[in-house]
């Protein structure tokens, strides 16, 4: 029984809830479509590829990636508001170029280019929190943020029992978007330790870098509208988030077994 399973939550009889669900549901299974084929082509498994970061590197990753992240809030309000809502193909093209230069560089340059790459990342999760009718500059728009980067990468594996979704908004909370940060910071480094080894992968260069940032920003766009769709929902409908999320659970459940099915 998971967490939510031990509140009694109000049952969904609407069909038309069920079906928004369903479709979220099979937005969140598809998002990291794209990471598995990305490491089959490098050859190598999401854990094998920390194992390939520096000693240094790897020791200091929280540190990186706390930094970067209390930074990005304010680089990423100040992009939108220099150059406005473009939607995801803006944000997926920047990232992919950005992720080019670095790849050229290697390591080094993957290093430097990261705090730019999770703006734009957190600049596409801002643009889609706006689409769903929430303010960008919110504290709630920005600790959901958090919660997306805490819930895992495009290169880890779900078998629809541990959601990321679930496993975020069960145990990643915060009074505070700082207080937050300081919670996901660890997680989020884990993901980008993989994101960083798979860059630096020797002779993909550029290429492997560009394939890299686009993964991982269409991935969290996705998780964005799941996210925020779950939001705008329990707005709309009045239903708590929770009940919302166990039904997404459940329909996630559903695909997988699906899935399963057919391979066999």
């Amino acid at each position: 029984m998971t967490a939510l399973q031990q509140h009694v939550l109000p049952p969904i009889n609407d069909p038309s809830i069920h079906a928004e669900v369903d479709r979220l549901a099979r937005r969140y299974v598809d998002a990291g479509g794209l990471g598995m084929d990305l490491l089959n082509t490098i050859g190598t498994s999401a854990e094998s590829l920390i194992e390939r970061l520096p000693s240094p590197i790897r020791s200091r990753m929280d540190k990186i990636t706390r930094n970067a992240l209390n930074r990005a809030f304010d680089a990423a309000g100040s992009s939108r508001r220099l150059v406005r809502d473009r939607g995801d193909w803006f944000n997926r093209l920047v990232s992919t170029a950005s992720g080019a230069a670095g790849g050229v560089a290697g390591l080094p340059g993957a290093v430097v280019e990261l705090p730019f790459t999770i703006t734009m990342f957190l600049r596409g999760m801002l643009e889609i929190a706006v689409e769903h009718g929430f303010d960008a500059e919110s504290d709630e728009v920005r600790m959901e943020c958090l919660r997306i980067f805490a819930a895992g990468g495009p290169m880890a594996e779900d078998d629809g029992a541990d959601l990321g979704l679930l496993a975020a908004r069960l145990s990643i909370t915060g009074q505070t978007v700082q207080g937050l940060i300081a919670r996901v910071a660890p997680r989020f480094a884990t993901v980008l330790g993989q994101k960083l080894a798979a860059q630096a992968t020797p002779i993909f260069g550029a290429v492997a870098g560009a394939s890299i940032n686009y993964t991982f920003s269409r991935y969290y766009q996705e998780l964005a509208r799941v996210h925020f769709g779950l939001m705008r929902l329990s707005r709309e409908t009045g239903l708590p988030k929770e009940a919302l999320i166990e039904a997404l659970r459940l329909s996630i459940e559903r695909i997988d077994k699906r899935k399963r099915l057919r391979r066999a």
